[in-house]
């Protein structure tokens, strides 16, 4: 009888350390680190290029840092705040993938927003963005292609 509970106890926890692995619970991925992004219109124009890094700090929540873009425009002068979010699937191969959405707001003008919303594969994420604004010219939408350095 000892022998079927110690079989039995090892089978159980064999099993749990099994459903413990992979990166399939949010947070477990790997999305932080440096990442470059270039939004085109929907003529496949460049509009838009910048550079960031993102740490995921837990659940869906990602901190988005250093924040420049790097070209200018009359919609993102100077300042804003930027607010981002993840929710990561996985597998025991270690592909990472998710849904993902980032939110760019201008300090100065005030009142243009630049939304992004796609999918992450791996190293790249991609998807659709749409900027709005009560800045003369500071509306739009397209696709973006966000790859890591």
């Amino acid at each position: 009888m000892r022998r079927l509970g110690i079989a039995l106890l090892t089978a159980v926890s064999l099993f749990f350390v099994g459903c413990g692995g992979g990166n399939s619970a949010p947070g477990s991925g790997n999305i932080n680190g440096n990442w470059t992004a270039m939004l085109s219109d929907t003529g496949s124009t460049p509009v838009f290029t910048f550079t960031t890094s993102f740490r995921q700090s837990g659940g869906s929540d990602v901190t988005v840092v250093n924040f420049t873009f790097t070209n200018s425009s009359p919609c993102f002068v100077s300042g804003g705040t930027e607010t981002a979010s993840f929710v990561l699937a996985g597998n025991f191969s270690g592909d990472v993938t998710g849904s993902f959405q980032l939110k760019i707001q201008s300090e100065t003008p005030s009142g243009n927003t630049l939304a992004l919303q796609g999918m992450v594969k791996n190293n790249t994420i991609s998807g659709t963005w749409m900027l709005s604004g009560i800045t003369s010219g500071c509306t739009g939408n397209g696709n973006f292609t966000i790859k890591r350095m």
